[in-house]
């Protein structure tokens, strides 16, 4: 009498066989998981944020070659760009070659550049003032320009003023070419931080 029991207890207490899923079911579950990836990851990608690897010497000391970045495409849809803002953007006369450097001048401003010194001139101050920078590269030596931006016009250069052609060769940036700013910087590792690039200069 004590065996059966013990076998009927052995037989109520064992787990239920698992069912294994189908290969139409896994069909189903991984079309399923592919199309929220894709719903959630293709707005990101094309509105929120993009890689950027910068290609040249243009920027340095700031950035270089090889460098991975992380691009902020949404704020600049809620504001606009400001001076000292890091920019990457389509270059005017190729839209799809993309560049990047740091803006000088905004919409309805004057720019001088003599080598070094940034002079701009606008509503607040229309004697002008000298715009205090941060790290760049000397550029003494690259002749004098004085431009008058359009309300939609930005003013951009290079923060290795003597090897980078920006506005000082080829004009002014139309506000709708404007991407977006640099939000992270993956790669060298050593660098990794966020807003990569950013550094005050006073009005």
């Amino acid at each position: 009498m004590t065996e059966h029991t013990e076998e009927r207890e052995q037989k109520i207490s064992a787990p239920p066989e698992e069912k294994k899923p189908s290969t139409k079911e896994s069909i189903l579950d991984f079309a399923k998981f592919a199309i929220i990836a894709i719903v959630i990851v293709v707005p990101i990608r094309l509105f929120v944020a993009q890689p950027f690897i910068v290609n040249g010497a243009s920027m340095v000391p700031t950035f270089d070659t090889g460098h991975y970045l992380i691009i902020d495409e949404l704020s600049y849809r809620l504001e606009d760009p400001k001076r000292s803002d890091v920019v990457v953007f389509r270059f005017p006369s190729a839209p799809s070659k993309f560049l990047i450097k740091r803006i000088a001048g905004l919409p309805g401003e004057t720019i001088e550049v003599k080598g070094n010194i940034i002079t701009i001139k606008n509503e607040a101050h229309p004697e002008g003032f000298v715009w205090k920078q941060g790290a760049i590269n000397d550029a003494s030596d690259q002749g004098n320009v004085t431009v008058t931006l359009e309300k939609d016009e930005y003013y951009v250069l290079g923060d290795n003023r003597a090897g980078s052609a920006d506005s000082r060769l080829w004009g002014t940036l139309k506000r709708d070419l404007i991407v977006g700013r640099p939000l992270i910087r993956l790669y060298p590792l050593g660098k990794l931080g966020l807003f990569p690039g950013e550094w005050k200069a006073t009005e």
